[in-house]
């Protein structure tokens, strides 16, 4: 009788606990990405700590985020799946698998990821895919068909989306020769004629310093870039560049690169017909990151404010003469 007592005893004390515990509700799960910084965070910290099963989840945050629907200003986002895509191609197909279904509009940046990531199948990984986009069948004909290139292939001086590309890939692999790229266009800091090379070349200058301040991986990087770079300009450049990451002095990059563009503006109408360019509407992703910043009480990251990396579309606005 005494055991029956006890074990009644027993039961009736847990009785309240799972009545409080029936009354609960259910905590309700949080989203992988809540807000647009996080996902800027993540990429950003994503070669320190790569975790690529997270990719479908970040690329519907993108695209609920809207980081996606100005192709201009995407670049950061479409160098960045085609990083994470291209040094785990085991796992690429599940991946892509994971993003739908995906709005039409977003489809457009997972195809050229796809191709920026230059993979040796990555033609018959599009073409698997390609029934599941039938609103972007004319884009994808074009990579599988036509002139569509990889990322190594487009011209560094086409404009700020292949330099951010270019960033975005070096993010999600930590790879070296897109560093590299991104460091040969330093050779047209000392161009003459163009505008657009030379202010390719100033957003190079000023986005690989600003990251090296706080990547010492990246500056690592670029010390091995002194023996690989064929151009005396773009060496010089770089040994500027490396002073400036190692001193935390890169507002005297802005000034010079300012000043030449100035200067090259003033040699007349032909040397500034695209001038106009310098006004690229719209928030920017570094924009929105200087945005996050502020929020998260990271005052000391200044302007520039990287969260998700120096973005050459902010760097535009950034460096861009005052009128």
């Amino acid at each position: 009788m005494r055991v029956v007592a006890r074990i009644m005893a027993v039961v009736l004390m847990c009785v309240p606990v799972l009545a409080a515990a029936a009354s609960k509700k259910p905590r309700a799960v949080e989203a992988p990405f809540p807000r647009a910084e996080a996902v800027l965070k993540w990429e950003n910290g994503y070669r320190a700590e790569p975790e690529p099963h997270k990719l479908p989840d970040a690329v519907r945050a993108m695209g609920e985020f809207g980081l996606l629907r100005d192709l201009d200003q995407s670049g950061l986002h479409v160098g960045f799946i085609a990083g994470v895509l291209a040094t785990n191609p085991d796992a690429a197909p599940k991946l892509i698998a994971e993003m739908f279904p995906m709005p039409p509009e977003d489809q457009v940046i997972l195809i050229k990821a796809i191709a920026f990531s230059g993979l040796s199948n990555w033609k018959p990984l599009l073409s698997a895919f390609s029934e599941r986009m039938p609103a972007r069948q004319l884009l994808i004909e074009k990579y599988l068909y036509g002139d569509g290139k990889t990322l190594f292939e487009l011209p560094l001086d086409e404009g700020s989306f292949v330099l951010d590309s270019h960033w975005g890939y070096y993010f999600g692999s930590g790879s070296e020769p897109a560093i590299g790229r991104i460091v040969s266009a330093l050779a047209w800091m000392k161009e003459g004629d163009s505008v657009e090379k030379l202010t390719i070349a100033a957003m190079a200058k000023w986005t690989l310093a600003t990251n090296a301040t706080r990547d010492k991986d990246l500056l690592d990087v670029l010390k091995d870039q002194m023996n690989l770079q064929p151009s005396e300009v773009a060496r010089t450049q770089l040994r500027e560049v490396i002073l400036a990451a190692e001193t935390f002095e890169t507002a005297k990059i802005r000034r010079d690169a300012v000043a030449a563009i100035d200067e090259l503006k003033a040699k007349g109408p032909e040397s500034a017909r695209n001038y106009s360019w310098w006004g690229q509407a719209g928030q920017t992703v570094l924009a929105l990151g200087c945005v996050a910043a502020s929020a998260m009480g990271q005052v000391q990251l200044g302007i520039p404010c990287v969260v998700g990396g120096a973005v050459s579309t902010a760097a535009l606005k950034y460096l861009a003469p005052t009128r």
